[in-house]
């Protein structure tokens, strides 16, 4: 395969591809991991979404597409194991995922966009929701709600939120789940400011982080430019 078609990783003295993100200069936050998922369809599909004409229906649509995409780059490295069935033709020995497998927990509410999608490809998994409202005032996270499955820290797991921004809502996300038991984590993004992947590289450093693009900065509202805009508003079609 291409190496279009495969995700690439990115130490800190080396520059990201022009199609990987919006900026191509050296970035202090990438090392070895985190990263871009660099992919044609995940690029095309993204463009879509950052348009500011594209619909509530349309912006759903696609983040749930691009979902699709993202958890078949993220769940790579999932053990296998071999099982005896019989075809319609013989008998085989065929592989399936091994053990206890994944649980996905979402940041909410814009995480639920992208979990609706990986849900449909991995439907046994198990399924977390943190809530998190960002302080318009102090940009820091305040949680307030948070449900998990009781066997976490024996899951894979994948923290998924759409946007990651300054960083806040993702660490205090983890710092939670950790504190719950949660030991083998991945924290997947659709867009990821150079700001926020310090801040959470820095406070978490064992989780890898895994976006489809990293953009240009963080204005100073917080907000990652140039972005798409706030994804649970445009998902929802809320103000």
């Amino acid at each position: 395969m291409s190496a279009g078609g495969r995700r690439r990783r990115f130490a800190a003295t080396r520059r990201l591809p022009p199609d990987a993100r919006t900026d191509t200069r050296e970035s202090p936050a990438m090392d070895d991991n985190v990263t871009v998922i660099n992919h044609p369809l995940i690029a095309h599909k993204l463009t879509l979404m950052r348009r500011k004409t594209a619909s509530t229906q349309k912006f759903r649509s696609l983040l749930r597409e691009i979902a699709h995409l993202l958890t078949y780059e993220i769940t790579r490295d999932l053990e296998l194991t071999t099982e005896r069935i019989e075809t319609p033709m013989e008998e085989m020995d065929a592989p399936r995922l091994a053990g206890k497998k994944l649980c996905f927990v979402s940041i909410l509410r814009a995480g639920n966009g992208l979990l609706e999608g990986m849900v449909e490809l991995l439907p046994s998994a198990r399924v977390g929701h943190i809530g998190m409202f960002r302080d318009p005032e102090s940009l820091e996270a305040v949680e307030y709600y948070c449900k998990v499955p009781a066997d976490i820290g024996e899951r894979r797991v994948i923290v998924v939120d759409p946007m990651l921004a300054t960083g806040n809502s993702a660490i205090a996300a983890l710092t939670h789940l950790k504190k719950q038991g949660a030991r083998q984590i991945k924290f997947l993004c659709l867009l990821a400011a150079p700001e926020g992947v310090a801040a959470l590289r820095e406070a978490h450093p064992d989780v890898p982080v895994f976006t489809a693009a990293l953009d240009e900065r963080l204005d100073e509202h917080g907000y990652i430019r140039p972005g798409l805009g706030d994804a649970g508003d445009r998902m929802y079609g809320t103000k």
